[in-house]
Formats: C-alpha cells, sequence, structure tokens
C-alpha cells in the first residue's frame, strides 16, 4: 500500500504485483510492503487458495483484488495491473502463468526494466519434479527435511520426524525477496530489469546446508558423544532406542537445558567462546570447585589435539564425557535454587547466553517482543485487533514507520490501478546489454562476524559478485569447531584478514579497510558496535559513504529488556517456542534439529537489508543503516500460526516426537517397500484420492477410519510407486528422502559452475579444498536470474591466508608488515593445520 511520498521507507513509489498463494509469494510481497512498496495482491474470484488467518498477515500493507485469470475480462484486468508495475511476484508450478495467459518473457520483452519472480516448489529444469503438486510437507519430505532431523531423533529411533515449521517457504522468502531487491537495486545502475527463478527445494537445501556439508576423514576432536553413540550402534548392531532421559546425558554441558525453581526449563549455549562457558561457571558459583578437581584451560586450542596439556579444555566443544558429565551435575543443582526468568536476567547481564524455554503463545504476547517490535498490532478486517509478527528486516532511520502496518483492503481494480498510475515510475537509461554481469559486481564488503548468521548472509553476496573480505581478530576468540568447521561453508568467496583492532597497528589496518569498502557488516550488541566506531557519528568519520548492516540475537526496531543479550540460534529457538514445539512439553524440549534453523534465514534476511540500502543510496542518496535479528525471523519460520487475537482457539499445532503429520491425510505412512511416504492432501482432494487404484472406498469411509485404511492401502506397494500414482491424480505425495542419498546423487566434480542449471538438488566435490580433506558441498543454486550472472564462490580458505596481500593492497610494506607479524597487531594464521587434528 502507498506509504506517503513523506515516507523514509527505502522501497517507496516501488509497484507490485503479487500472484502469490499459500506462504512463500505472498511473504515475499509482504516484506517488500513493509519495507514501503505499493503492492497490490491478485486473489481468484472465491479467495486465496489457503485458508489461514496467517492471511491476514501475508496480506497486511496490500491493497487485494478478486480476479477470475480464466475469464477475457479478468485476464487483461492483470495484464493492465502488470503494465503499471515494477515487479510481478507468482508462486505456481512452472508453466501455469503462461497457460493463463502470462508469459513473463513476452511481458520482459515488452518491459525490459520489468523484475519478473517465480517461486515453484521445484526447479522447473528438474524433469521429473517440476510439475509435482508441491505442499510444503511434499518438498520437505523429498528434500530429507523430515528424514535428517537430527542426532536426538536417530538415537530415539524416530525417523522419519514430522515438523510443522514451513521451512522451504521461510527459506525461500527470505532468498526471493532479497534477489529481488538485488536485482532492483541493480536495475537502477544499468535500467535492466531481470526474472528470478526461486525453487523451493532448492532454497530449503541452501537453509540446511550446514546439514548436508560432508568432510572425509573428519577429525575425530569434533565428533560429539552422540555422534559417538549412533557409531557404536551402528556398528554393533543395537537399536536406535535411547530414551529422552538418556539422550541428556550424552548432551554436552553448555548446550542444554536446565530445569529451574519454578519447573521451567533453561536453555543454555555457551560451548565455544573462550569466555562464555568461564563466565557461566563462575556467575555459577562452581568454577574454582572444578578447577580444582583438574579442569583447564589451554593456552592455544587451535593445536593438534595430541599437542595439548591436557584432555580437556573450557570453552572447546565438545567436552569429553567425563568433564561433560560432572560439570552437568553441578549446574543442575544450581539452577534449581532460582526461576527462570531470575537466570535469565543473571545470563543477559554477565554477557553470556541463555534463556527460558517458553512457548510460541508467551512469546507473542512477550513484553520485550511488544517493546521492541518484534510483534505488532494490526487492526484486520477479519479478526479484529490482532498480533502479529513485527519487521523482519528494517533499516534504523526509517523502521518506526513500520510499526503499524496497515490492515489487507479488498479493492476494485479500477482503485487499485488508480493507485499504481499515482506513483510514476522513473528509471535510469538502459545501459546497453553487453556480457552478463552479477548484481553487485563492483560492491565491496567487509565482514567482520562470527558463527553463522553474519558470515552467511556475506559469503552469499558473492555470488551476485560482491567483494568480500572477512576480518577476524589476531587471535581467535571462539573454538575451531565452531570458527572452522561453520566457515567451510560461510567463508566461500572471501579473503581472510587477522588484526588485532585493540592494538594501535590493528586499529589503523581496521579503519583503512572501512575506508575502502560500499558495505559493512557486523553480528553484535548496540555497545561493542558503538565502541568500534561503528555507530553514526563514527562511521561518519570513518566512511560516510558506507553502509552498515547489523545482526544480532534480540534485537528490534525499538530497543526492549533484552535487546542487548548475547544469544544464538539455539536461543530464539528456545525464547519463541519452537523447542517447546518440537519437544512438545516444558519438561522434554528438543532444538529444531537442523544447524543453524534461523541463523540461515536471518543471514539471507541481513543481505536484503543490505540490497534495501544499496536501492536507497543509488535512489535517493540516503545512507542507511539495515537491521534484522534471529528473533525477528523467527516469527517467518513460524508464520502459519505466529499470531494471536481475541477469538483464538487453541495453540494446537502438531507438537512432539510422536506426531507424525496434521492429520490422517496429511502425515507419513509405511510402505511394502521399508520406506515412508508423506502423504499432503486436502479434503477437497478425497474423491480425487479414491479414484486412485487400491484407494477405492476412501470416500465411503468415517473421518476416524480413514488412518487404518490408509494405513493398510500404503503396505501393499513400494513408496516410489505409491508417489508416482498419486502425483500422476494431482495428489501431493512424496518419499521420505534422506540428505546422504540426495547429495549422492546429485554430485558432481567441483567445475566451476554454481549449479543452476541442474535441477533441484546440485552438490560440487572438491578434491582439492584447501582444508587437505575431500569436501562435498551444496552448491550456491537457489537463486537462478536470466539476465544476470550468479558465480561459484572459491572455497573457504585458511584464516589469515590474505592477511599479507590485502595490507600490501592498503599500502604497506614488507617490512611494516613483518614488523605487525611480530608485534601481533596482525596475523597469517590461528593454526599449522587448516582444520586442527
Amino acid at each position: 500500500m502507498n506509504k506517503g511520498t513523506s515516507s523514509l521507507l527505502p522501497l517507496t513509489g516501488v509497484k507490485v504485483i503479487d500472484f502469490g498463494q499459500y506462504i512463500a509469494g505472498p511473504a515475499v510481497a509482504m516484506i517488500l510492503a513493509d519495507l514501503g512498496a505499493t503492492v497490490i495482491h491478485i486473489d481468484p474470484p472465491a479467495g486465496p487458495l489457503w485458508e489461514s488467518p496467517a492471511n491476514a498477515t501475508l496480506n497486511r500493507n496490500k491493497l487485494i483484488v478478486n480476479i477470475d485469470l480464466k475469464d477475457a475480462d479478468g485476464l487483461q484486468q492483470a495484464r493492465d495491473l502488470i503494465d503499471e508495475a515494477d515487479i510481478v511476484v507468482e508462486s505456481f508450478r512452472p508453466g501455469v502463468m503462461k497457460r493463463l495467459g502470462i508469459d513473463f518473457t513476452e511481458l520482459r520483452k515488452k518491459w525490459p526494466d520489468l523484475i519478473t519472480l517465480s517461486i515453484p516448489g521445484f526447479a522447473s529444469n528438474d524433469e521429473l519434479r517440476c510439475n509435482w503438486r508441491a505442499f510444503e510437507s511434499v518438498i520437505a519430505a523429498q528434500s530429507g527435511v523430515f528424514t535428517d532431523m537430527g542426532l536426538n531423533r536417530v538415537l530415539m529411533g524416530v525417523n522419519p520426524s514430522f515438523s510443522p515449521l514451513p521451512l522451504a517457504s521461510a527459506y525461500g522468502t527470505t532468498l526471493a525477496a532479497s534477489a529481488v531487491v538485488l536485482a532492483l537495486q541493480s536495475r537502477e545502475k544499468t535500467g535492466h530489469g531481470d526474472h528470478i527463478e526461486v525453487p523451493l527445494a532448492s532454497a530449503v537445501m541452501e537453509g540446511l546446508c550446514y546439514n548436508s556439508i560432508k568432510v572425509d576423514n573428519y577429525p575425530e576432536r569434533y565428533k560429539t558423544q552422540r555422534e559417538a553413540e549412533i557409531e557404536r550402534r551402528r556398528i554393533e548392531g543395537l537399536p536406535m532406542n535411547v530414551t529422552y532421559d538418556e539422550l541428556q546425558e550424552l548432551l554436552d554441558p553448555f548446550y542444554r537445558s536446565y530445569k529451574c525453581k519454578d519447573g521451567r526449563m533453561f536453555y543454555v549455549v555457551c560451548p565455544s567462546h573462550k569466555h562464555h562457558a568461564k563466565r557461566c561457571l563462575k556467575t555459577l558459583g562452581i568454577y574454582d570447585d572444578l578447577v580444582a578437581e583438574g579442569l583447564s584451560e589451554e593456552e592455544d586450542t587451535y593445536l593438534p589435539l595430541s599437542e595439548w596439556k591436557s584432555d580437556v579444555s573450557l570453552g572447546v566443544y565438545p567436552l569429553p564425557k567425563f568433564w561433560a558429565d560432572k560439570i552437568s551435575e553441578r549446574m543442575k543443582v544450581v539452577f534449581m535454587t532460582r526461576t527462570a526468568k531470575e537466570w535469565e536476567r543473571i545470563f543477559g547481564r554477565g554477557k553470556f547466553p541463555g534463556a527460558p524455554q517458553r512457548w510460541l503463545q508467551e512469546w507473542i504476547n512477550d513484553d520485550h517482543a511488544e517493546t521492541t517490535g518484534l510483534m505488532v498490532e494490526v487492526d484486520d478486517p477479519e479478526f479484529g485487533p490482532m498480533t502479529q509478527p513485527g519487521p523482519m528486516v528494517w533499516l534504523e532511520e526509517s523502521g518506526e514507520e513500520m510499526l503499524e502496518p496497515r490492515a489487507r483492503r479488498t479493492v476494485e481494480v479500477a482503485a487499485a490501478l488508480k493507485t499504481l498510475r499515482a506513483l510514476p515510475t522513473k528509471l535510469p537509461k538502459p545501459k546497453p546489454a553487453l556480457e552478463k554481469t552479477g548484481w553487485l559486481d563492483g560492491v565491496r564488503v567487509l565482514d567482520m562476524c562470527n558463527v553463522i548468521a553474519g558470515p552467511h548472509s556475506v559469503s552469499y553476496l558473492a555470488r551476485f559478485g560482491a567483494e568480500v573480505i572477512k576480518l577476524d581478530p589476531a587471535t581467535p576468540n571462539y573454538d575451531c569447531w565452531n570458527t572452522v568447521i561453520f566457515s567451510l561453508s560461510h567463508g566461500r568467496g572471501k579473503r581472510s584478514i587477522l588484526a588485532d583492532m585493540s592494538s594501535p597497528e590493528g586499529r589503523e589496518v581496521f579503519e583503512k579497510l572501512v575506508a575502502s569498502v560500499d558495505v559493512i557488516v557486523w553480528n553484535a550488541p548496540d555497545r561493542q558496535v558503538k565502541a568500534m566506531g561503528l555507530d553514526v557519528e563514527g562511521l561518519k568519520k570513518l566512511n560516510p559513504e558506507a553502509i552498515f548492516c547489523k545482526l544480532d540475537c534480540f534485537g528490534g526496531v525499538r530497543p526492549g529488556p533484552r535487546t542487548n543479550y548475547l544469544g544464538y540460534d539455539d536461543l530464539v529457538q528456545a525464547t519463541t517456542g519452537i523447542m517447546l514445539r518440537f519437544g512438545g512439553t516444558m519438561d522434554t524440549p528438543e532444538e529444531h534439529a537442523h544447524v543453524g534453523t534461523i541463523d540461515v534465514m536471518c543471514g539471507f534476511g541481513g543481505s536484503l537489508g543490505i540490497a534495501a540500502a544499496l536501492y536507497q543510496k543509488y535512489r535517493t542518496g540516503r545512507i542507511g543503516r539495515p537491521r534484522t535479528s534471529l528473533s525477528a525471523l523467527s516469527g517467518l519460520a513460524q508464520i502459519p500460526f505466529c499470531y494471536d487475537y481475541e477469538r483464538r482457539g487453541l495453540f494446537d499445532e502438531p507438537a512432539g516426537r510422536e506426531v507424525n503429520g496434521y492429520d490422517e491425510l496429511t502425515r507419513f505412512y509405511y510402505t511394502s517397500s521399508d520406506r515412508f511416504v508423506l502423504l499432503s492432501a486436502y479434503e477437497a482432494d478425497v474423491p480425487r484420492l479414491a479414484g486412485v487404484e487400491g484407494f477405492e472406498g476412501l470416500e465411503d469411509l468415517a473421518k476416524e477410519d480413514r488412518a487404518a485404511f490408509l494405513a493398510g492401502v500404503f503396505m501393499t506397494a513400494r513408496a516410489s510407486d505409491w508417489v508416482e500414482r498419486l502425483q500422476s491424480a494431482g495428489i501431493g505425495a512424496a518419499v521420505c528422502e534422506n540428505i546422504e542419498t540426495i547429495r549422492a546423487y546429485s554430485s558432481r566434480p567441483a567445475d566451476g559452475r554454481p549449479g543452476t542449471d541442474l535441477g533441484s538438488y546440485s552438490f560440487s566435490v572438491y578434491e582439492d579444498h584447501p582444508s587437505g580433506h575431500v569436501i562435498t558441498q551444496l552448491d550456491p543454486y537457489a537463486i537462478r536470474p536470466s539476465r544476470s550472472t550468479i558465480y561459484a564462490p572459491e572455497p573457504a580458505e585458511k584464516f589469515g591466508k590474505s592477511t599479507r596481500v590485502l595490507l600490501e593492497e592498503l599500502g604497506y610494506g614488507v617490512a611494516d608488515i613483518d614488523d605487525m607479524i611480530a608485534k601481533g597487531a596482525v596475523s597469517e594464521t590461528w593454526s599449522r593445520e587448516y582444520l586442527p587434528s
């Protein structure tokens, strides 16, 4: 909806036509609308294809028109709206829009500045699956999401394991939204638009890329107790039947939940930072006793284990079982002395990460969520006053405008056209179309981030042509599990420099780097940002043209009680109800098992903020400061049920490890091939399902008798046969695949291609990876523009490898560099081995 010409929102004046249905398409347009774009959403005459209160969130700030695209007059109305647009979004199967009479290729011939976005379930070049009926759960099952639900579920023998989180749509939304705005900022420089495809299957694989990487000869030091137990049981032929309570004793003491005085569980996440675990134990009052009993800290944990003075070092993950058990037992006792709320304040003020387990309903109505704008109020025409997730990405100078979104409003097509025509589009003269280029060619980025969300955000930018410099301390703050292992994924396409920014020489290097770049990205609380001179006034002195993007854990548009508390993905899962939903009860919380579930989503959100700030800079000259947080993106991860209103029923979405779906029509079924099928059907599909061979008579059964009937039917044929039969009949279904199989069938020797031409799944095998290990990892392939280039970033280099080269580029001579290295102001490495053994 038009925010008005006085708005400071970065996408003010941008016009979007949203044909999207279900989640991803409407969510992309919602985010664009939140950022100031004028959005017209098109529904069929009978209304949205998905009936859910979540549509109130997905369509806020939009004008809604009802158009029948199968009618000639309706088709012309849609074309008239498109003629006024900058961006057109659709989320159907490949070819559906063209069959309806809206051909994006022809549209872009007419309007070469137009940006079109398609978000199919599976890639248009996936010959096997492109025409599948691809609901959220179908994509998840086919992509290994349910079969690779993590070490806990494997050990407990729960495989496959259902989750209602719409991960494919959530990742697809942030990827697609960032791609559209990157194309928009590129259009300001070139005058050319683009067509972009973002398959949801590819998007969910990118979101779970930390789960699918394979490192040959993976060093034993990084294997957790759980991984060792899985290996032992497989070798000895033992069943995976560990109970929940037994599983807790295989967890690291700094990576688990503890029961508090009030009966609430409290999640601790401080296993890998050199200060966090020590601060935790000191605050709990048990540090000195443990040290007296032999707990030690290695001076250099990046040495091979064979060179350590002890078998344990605090601040290194995972701890040996002896020490893990000893520390956990002490911590259990101490946590029972205070309430979870007390511990939250103690951890937050003590600057080490931990958070109480909360239900989603509690989070939606949480004081911090309300104060910060992580939850906002919208007076919806159907549901009345409604609490919805707040802005997911914002710019500091205009974020306040986003805290009062307008409710969705249905209008006539003429009114929608009038709104669009009141906003003339001013574009630069198109430059001659020569060879393909990347959207971010020539943009230089300084990455100061750690762990996953921030570094992943910047690595993502490299595929579009950005030059990325990774700046880290001369000596590491985190252990090598947290830095080196994760950086195999998020270090791609970066040059690494190590500098001690607390030293005069290191500070000078930092300031020269800041002065040389267009964008700076850091995941840090405001107090650290100010101390580094990267607040608004400080950055003006260092580089007034630079865009500074900040990511954190609990931040929102406004400050709140927990804004400066440290935290990671896991703590947001605890705070926002994801762990309690996955585990099922307050006594059995479980981390949503995929590594970086919210982290990667937040990283893509950061990139979207950077894209919006670049567009604003090119368009208006204003230098914005994009922001996002893990907490802000948790709303997208739970968008089907993340809302509240006066007449809302129970928060009763599927929860716990025993749940196998939503109902008898959308759940797992066992088959004769010893594999599970995910059936995904609606009540309206029952007549069609009854027409499939083997399902005759389903229509006549009472609902309570369907599950037993279907279970019997599915046992009469192989999983792959059922999927073929059901999909041929237009019924959603997929084999519950696993990531290892997908990787095995979709891998090729690394050849410099990004994988965008290889269907829904694509991996590269790096035989000569600089780590010395053979590494197989997902390709950077979910974003597929037709006009612009996607680059395959180089493998992650060893930390510090480019220190000398970058210093030379900054004007330092060989003697100066040698002197700084001797003083410890800069470093060329953290370890002898790339991946310490």
